[in-house]
């Protein structure tokens, strides 16, 4: 990443998507989108912006806007929130992998681990990630509450990943997630 004019690097570029066709109409609050940007704001340190979306349950969708953010608006990280369970209309996983070039199955394993000792309908969610180019895609839940618990069990290891695909420098606020990165 180059410096920008003022000699600052630009701020690191993240994109936020809300998978659910009720939001999407307007028939319903998106709470998912508004408690990714929560939690970023209190974990990051570094300066990023983020690029929202609410669309459908609609794989084709879903595949075409992590498309866009990654190759057009140069997002390093891309959080869909929403579209992870068994319904019929749950397709967010499915888009991820087919846009994707590796598959993180890491990321969903510890989310679930963590959402299962929490609740026992944990192992009806299909969260995963994902790397398109030098973008990490992450599928979270659409509840506010489990967005967090799931970002908090896997955040330590997106700043390294990003690094690793060629990404931004992500720093973290060390009193809330301490990233983990291998010693020099």
């Amino acid at each position: 990443m180059s410096l920008s004019e003022s000699g600052k690097l630009p701020p690191a570029i993240i994109g936020i998507v809300t998978v659910s066709d009720r939001a999407s109409r307007g028939e319903y609050e998106d709470r998912g989108g508004p408690a990714v940007v929560e939690y970023l704001n209190d974990v990051l340190t570094t300066p990023w912006q983020s690029i929202r979306k609410i669309i459908s349950d609609d794989q084709s969708l879903i595949e075409q806007t992590i498309v866009d953010m990654a190759d057009n608006h140069d997002c390093c990280f891309i959080v869909t929130t929403g579209g992870t369970g068994p319904a019929v209309r749950d397709v967010t996983p499915e888009a991820t992998e087919s846009v994707c070039e590796k598959m993180m199955p890491g990321f969903g394993e510890q989310m679930r681990a963590v959402s299962l000792a929490k609740v026992a309908t944990a192992i009806l969610s299909r969260q995963t990630a994902g790397i398109r180019g030098s973008t990490l895609v992450v599928n979270l839940p659409g509840s506010p509450k489990a967005i967090a618990e799931c970002l908090d069990a896997v955040f330590a290891a997106v700043p390294y990943c990003v690094d690793l695909i060629g990404g931004p420098y992500l720093e973290t606020n060390p009193s809330r997630i301490v990233a983990f990165r291998p010693k020099k």
